[in-house]
């Protein structure tokens, strides 16, 4: 089976909005920006105004978990996907699913009851932190980055 073109991984609670369809999607140069989101595939009116950020040219595709499981290998070569899921639970059922994830950016991880703020915009939970050490396990480079022309930060030392 042929490798999909996956030039970026983010999670971000926002999925596409400005800052992903601007600066990632040109900074990775991606040209078909996927969300995998079971809600969202399922809700014509999220994936309308998540058209409205995307940049012109890039294209865009809501599947749920499973179908993109089942499709990304199905990717054309000249497709140059950027994966932008809502949180690192949606990554890992990817990656255990066969989606070849090699490395993930954390963008925005909001604040919620139960959380606790790690960096500038990633607030996380027990959850987090498990999920987060098992992509680690898996062999899954993990970063924070809010924005390309910010400096990175390893997520893996500020939750030990």
């Amino acid at each position: 089976m042929p490798e999909p073109n996956i030039v970026l991984v983010r999670i971000d609670n926002r999925l596409i909005h400005g800052q992903v369809a601007t600066a990632w999607a040109q900074h990775s140069g991606a040209n078909l920006l996927l969300v995998p989101n079971d809600d969202v595939a399922q809700n014509p009116t999220r994936q309308s105004l998540m058209n409205l950020a995307a940049p012109k040219g890039a294209q865009t595709r809501y599947f749920s978990i499973q179908k993109t499981i089942d499709v990304i290998h199905k990717a054309a070569p000249r497709q140059l996907i950027a994966i932008i899921a809502e949180t690192p639970q949606d990554v890992l059922k990817l990656v255990e699913g066969g989606v070849p994830i090699k490395k993930v950016n954390i963008g925005n991880m909001h604040m919620s009851e139960g959380k606790k703020q790690i960096s500038k915009a990633v607030c996380v939970d027990e959850d987090d932190i498990a999920t987060f050490k098992k992509l680690a396990e898996l062999g899954v480079e993990l970063e924070i980055q809010r924005v390309p022309t910010e400096g990175k930060e390893n997520i893996l030392e500020l939750i030990k």
